[in-house]
């Protein structure tokens, strides 16, 4: 496992958000709470990528609590105002097994990558794991999945491109069964262009999964790639629509200087962020905890 604490991890990911928030932040507290102030942190909170509707209501609450007397006080409420729009931890629900965890999301947001991570993290834990190769549209998805099933030990059901989707995993949950595995994980397409075809195959994959693993928990989590910001956003409204998502797993982290779009991701959706990327390595998949993250985005 790579050296550090998740905090460590969760700092470095966030440094070139913090970088550019945190410079201009302090600039913003040495100076008086006048209408200019916040017209100021408005923008700030905007070019953060928090999105329009959450960063009004961010400035809202900060202008009714009153408590504007020192930097240390808005620090204080903006970090609990941050902390509060983001919701409470949400785990995975994986209990009783054996169980279901989709990955959803459009085609290059980091489906696979964060499935070899979760089955990897899972493994660490102590669980079974099985693979799923459900993304039957693209041969080069099949083929990533078998790689990373190769480098963390997990065998991947698999079927000739262009199958059936639904058949892939009739097959994963016959050996989920047979096997006594803990946790099945699905890889997903992705392809937002054919709207209809894709929300009827995961709406058939979930017929298979109630009648072949009935009572098993289903997670349908959203992989959403941090550096798309409030695009996240608008592909995120199409699969909680047609889906029901259970949570979000904000993927590429590090790679982005808008780290405030977790926040207008879990406030606008109402959906928990349960797993956030951190790097490009196996171990740099975790759980989400909104005080960890808050902090490690506003202390210096």
């Amino acid at each position: 496992m790579k050296e550090g604490t998740w905090v460590d991890r969760l700092r470095a990911s966030l440094a070139r958000t913090r970088q550019v928030f945190l410079s201009r932040l302090d600039e913003l507290l040495a100076r008086p709470a006048d209408p200019a102030f916040y017209e100021e942190l408005e923008v700030l909170l905007l070019e953060a990528d928090l999105g329009v509707a959450t960063t009004e209501l961010l400035l809202q609450r900060l202008r009714s609590r009153g408590d504007r007397k020192t930097p240390e006080g808005l620090r204080d409420s903006l970090r609990s105002e941050l902390v509060e729009l983001l919701g409470p931890p949400s785990s995975l629900c994986l209990d009783p097994p054996p169980a279901v965890i989709l990955a959803l999301g459009v085609n290059g947001s980091g489906k696979t990558t964060t499935l070899a991570k979760l089955a990897y993290r899972l493994k660490a834990d102590g669980k079974s794991v099985l693979l799923a190769a459900a993304d039957t549209f693209r041969a080069a998805a099949i083929e990533q999945l078998e790689v990373w099933g190769r480098r963390v030990g997990c065998e991947v059901i698999r079927h000739k491109p262009g199958g059936d989707p639904a058949a892939v995993v009739f097959d994963a949950a016959q050996a989920t069964k047979a096997r006594r595995v803990d946790v099945l994980l699905v890889d997903t397409a992705g392809r937002l262009h054919t709207k209809v075809n894709l929300i009827e195959e995961l709406k058939k994959i979930d017929r298979v999964l109630s009648k072949e693993l009935p009572g098993s928990p289903v997670e349908r989590l959203l992989v959403l790639d941090a550096t798309t910001g409030q695009n996240a956003i608008a592909q995120a409204r199409i699969f909680t629509q047609a889906v029901g998502v259970t949570g979000i797993v904000l993927a590429k982290l590090d790679g982005t200087a808008k780290g405030g779009a977790v926040v207008a991701i879990a406030h606008e959706l109402g959906l928990p962020v349960k797993l956030v990327g951190t790097g490009e390595g196996l171990e740099d998949l975790e759980a989400f905890d909104p005080e960890a993250f808050v902090g490690a985005l506003l202390s210096p």
